[in-house]
């Protein structure tokens, strides 16, 4: 099983490890914000927003900040047994840098496992193990399909900033074919391929955010939020957050802000 053994969000320098001195640890490290830069085994790899790389155990590395521009990042050290090492991403000799199109779903999986870090509720270490495996398989499907061409990256952005626009409305794939200049059926075919999530998976895990962030931050029901973000029908909105979040709308409304 997957034990984490540091885990960092920050946006200043990284772990330094000294030529064969490093530890019996993977290390991953995935840019959220501007970029770094890591030395690997004699190779540079500049680490920019939406992109991980896996350093494999016992390689030399370091990072750190370039001049004049912000990062922000999270760090992870963790270890698995040998007998465990299912995925092949984690018997590589070699530090592995992946621009991904499925940025958004690993980085909530990390986020999470973050959090769970960070709050220490009940079994958190085995949360947090589960989550970051999770993160770990997403990227190794995407290493397995090989590097999506820069175009089709490109346009699953526009997409995906046309969903940010208008996740609160019913979006379509003719409404975001139309965005792309492409037919309804190549950008829905488009957008699975780059993020490993349909339309509407994107589209109710934007309108979720939106809704955890309200259930903390404001004074509203659970029935205007669940409105406010697109819902209708409160009770599926019930579950569709709790096979998201793992938790529902209520326990997340217990734990607002005093004064709030």
């Amino acid at each position: 099983m997957l034990k984490i053994e540091e885990f960092r969000q920050d946006s200043g320098f990284d772990w330094y490890e000294e030529g064969g001195a490093a530890r019996d640890t993977h290390y991953a490290g995935l840019a959220t914000y501007g970029k770094c830069v890591y030395w690997a085994e004699d190779e540079k790899y500049i680490l920019e927003k939406g992109e991980l790389l896996l350093i494999p155990p016992n390689a030399a590395f370091y990072g750190k900040s370039i001049p004049s521009v912000l990062h922000t990042k999270f760090a992870v050290r963790f270890s698995v047994p040998e007998a465990e090492a299912k995925l092949p991403i984690l018997n590589v000799r070699k530090p592995l840098k992946l621009k991904l199109g499925g940025y958004d779903l690993i980085h909530d999986r990390v986020r999470e496992a973050w959090s769970q870090w960070q709050e220490h509720p009940p079994y958190f270490e085995t949360m947090a193990g589960a989550l970051l495996t999770e993160a770990l398989v997403h990227f190794n499907r995407e290493r397995d399909r090989g590097a999506v061409p820069s175009e089709k990256h490109r346009h699953a952005e526009v997409m995906k900033e046309y969903i940010h626009k208008h996740y609160r409305e019913k979006v379509t794939k003719q409404e975001l074919g139309e965005a792309i200049k492409k037919t309804p059926n190549y950008a829905a075919a488009l957008f699975r391929e780059v993020t490993n999530q349909t339309i509407s998976e994107y589209v109710h895990r934007q309108r979720i955010k939106t809704a955890v962030y309200l259930l903390t931050e404001s004074r509203l029901t659970i029935g205007e939020i669940a409105a406010f973000v697109g819902y209708g029908d409160v009770s599926y909105f019930f579950r569709l957050f709790k096979r998201i979040t793992g938790k529902s709308p209520s326990e997340i409304a217990d734990d607002r802000r005093p004064g709030v």
